[in-house]
């Protein structure tokens, strides 16, 4: 399998938060490839600014150390998530659903409104 991490299930991931269930756990651990969206260290960034989210290291080297692998967002991402509906109004959301279509990805997330989207999901 080949799994995306939204934003918030990267953090858990890295936090051993409890709210990480253990299925989704057990999925990461099994995946063949699991990847990390550039859009997640821009919302990361965007957190760390505003003083609600300290990683204690960069967000890539966080990515790198736990052996997972980044996601650019490319020209075919931003224009799949220009084209998506607005079933979800947060734009890193929206990339995050486009980069998991485009990329035949499975999305871990808790997010429900990502279900509309169709794609594959995973619930944290």
């Amino acid at each position: 399998m080949k799994m995306l991490l939204d934003t918030q299930a990267f953090i858990w991931w890295l936090a051993n938060d409890p709210r990480l269930g253990e299925a989704a756990r057990e999925a990461i651990t099994g995946a063949d490839i699991v990847m990390v969206s550039a859009a997640s260290a821009w919302e990361a960034g965007i957190k760390s600014s505003l003083g609600l989210l300290d990683l204690g290291c960069a967000f890539a080297d966080a990515v790198r150390d736990c052996g997972f692998e980044a996601l650019p967002v490319t020209m075919a991402h931003a224009e799949a998530a220009g084209a998506l509906p607005r079933h979800h109004a947060d734009p890193v959301d929206r990339m995050l659903v486009a980069q998991a279509q485009e990329e035949s990805l499975v999305l871990l997330t808790g997010d429900e409104r990502f279900r509309p989207y169709g794609v594959e999901i995973l619930w944290t």
